[in-house]
């Protein structure tokens, strides 16, 4: 096996690093700060945010994210890892390069699925950085971790399809850049399990959107992102504007969600490496009982261990990147599971340990600490739970067995 990355990805690695260090990190404390100066009124975008992303389009850093298209970086998912994992260092870097989530898995669904005049009016500007968008599909009154249960009404009605239901956990409705989402619903309540959903353009200014409430996070608000909770009342959107036809919502949500949860976990581990980082020299600089802190065996062992977990999920990440590449979202279902159970665990581990190594300021707003938790702490709900990717993976491995007793069974029979 190869560990090394291509000359490509090397040097792209140096100019987002270069980048980082020049334009981002120096800058967090602006973001802060004119973020801080909007008061209550915090779902405003901080001037800091826009002047940076000039800046990347012009040393074109942009878009790296989008694969086998001229649109963007055209890198294999290989490729993006190491750029998306160094972006996922500071929680706003992904957006000065355009390659944020939900933005990122709903340009590459239009770009897939949509027709010219969607890629026009909707990509061409989410491709700009012009706009945000939405991707609606958690529902409030039931266990959207099984997919199937999702109730809102796609339906059809002459030359528009009129859609009633409630969302929630629409991350970036907030945001007075977000102008057009994508939802899931049901078209066809009798159709097969799996045929039943559809997904469709819809946009926010349509009439019948009403933003219930706003969803903090551990008492944060993610702020100017967001998240909240929708109620659709008769909202009707042409036909023109559902994906792929009636019945594919399924096909297409594991066609975006799969690079979605890799991305999740590139940027996760980004986030460990900084939370190690503060951690080690947070440890190095204090003293208690009259040494150093980081002298002390319990210590060594947490600071191990999270080294230890960084390396393994990088490794399988980058297992699940190069198995979509080659073979296929599909086949590496397996890898893509493992990693969004692992990743955000890891995290949240090291997370816990930095926090208690910084004492009573690692529960403050001082360090970054708790609010990198609460976003954390959420990735091991979002885009499926752990516990769903888990039995997937279970599934997976019974499977070999399964069929290996049963050919084992069938033998014995044929010799009685």
């Amino acid at each position: 096996m190869i560990f090394e990355h291509n000359e490509k990805t090397k040097e792209l690695m140096t100019r987002v690093q270069a980048f980082m260090d020049k334009h981002i990190y120096p800058n967090e404390k602006t973001y802060d700060d004119q973020m801080k100066a909007f008061g209550t009124d915090r779902w405003q975008v901080p001037q800091i945010l826009e002047d940076l992303k000039v800046i990347a389009k012009k040393e074109g850093l942009w878009n790296l994210f989008l694969p086998d298209s001229e649109l963007g970086g055209n890198l294999t998912n290989v490729e993006y890892a190491p750029l998306c994992e160094i972006m996922g260092r500071v929680g706003f870097a992904s957006e000065v390069f355009n390659c944020s989530a939900p933005d990122t898995g709903n340009m590459e669904l239009i770009e897939r699925y949509g027709n010219e005049e969607q890629k026009e009016k909707w990509l061409k500007p989410l491709l700009d950085g012009e706009i945000r968008s939405a991707y609606l599909m958690t529902e409030p009154d039931v266990a959207s971790s099984d997919a199937t249960n999702i109730s809102t009404r796609i339906e059809r009605d002459g030359d528009e399809y009129v859609i009633n239901g409630r969302k929630w956990w629409s991350s970036g409705v907030m945001d007075p850049r977000c102008k057009v989402s994508i939802l899931m619903g049901k078209t066809n309540p009798e159709a097969p399990k799996h045929q039943q959903q559809s997904q469709i353009l819809l946009p926010l200014d349509t009439p019948g959107i009403e933003i219930v409430r706003f969803l903090p996070v551990f008492g944060y608000d993610h702020a100017p992102h967001g998240h909240c909770e929708i109620k659709l009342e008769n909202v009707r959107v042409p036909v023109e504007n559902l994906f792929l036809g009636e019945g594919r919502g399924f096909e297409i949500a594991q066609g975006r969600l799969g690079p979605g949860r890799i991305h999740h976990c590139m940027r996760a581990i980004g986030v460990a490496e900084r939370t190690l980082e503060k951690m080690a020299k947070r440890l190095l600089s204090r003293e208690a009982f009259g040494k150093k802190i980081s002298e002390y065996s319990v210590w060594e062992e947490r600071v191990a261990r999270a080294r230890i977990e960084i390396e393994s999920s990088r490794l399988l990440t980058m297992k699940a990147a190069y198995l979509m590449d080659t073979v296929g979202n599909k086949v590496a279902r397996a890898e893509i599971a493992m990693i969004k159970v692992a990743a955000p665990k890891m995290l949240c581990s090291i997370l816990d340990d930095a926090i208690q190594a910084h004492g009573g300021g690692g529960v403050t707003t001082d360090f970054g600490l708790a609010s990198a938790y609460a976003s954390a702490r959420v990735l091991r709900i979002v885009d499926g739970p752990d516990e769903v990717h888990n039995r997937a993976v279970a599934r997976i491995e019974f499977k070999k067995y399964r069929e290996e007793l049963e050919d084992l069974a069938e033998m014995n029979a044929s010799r009685m």
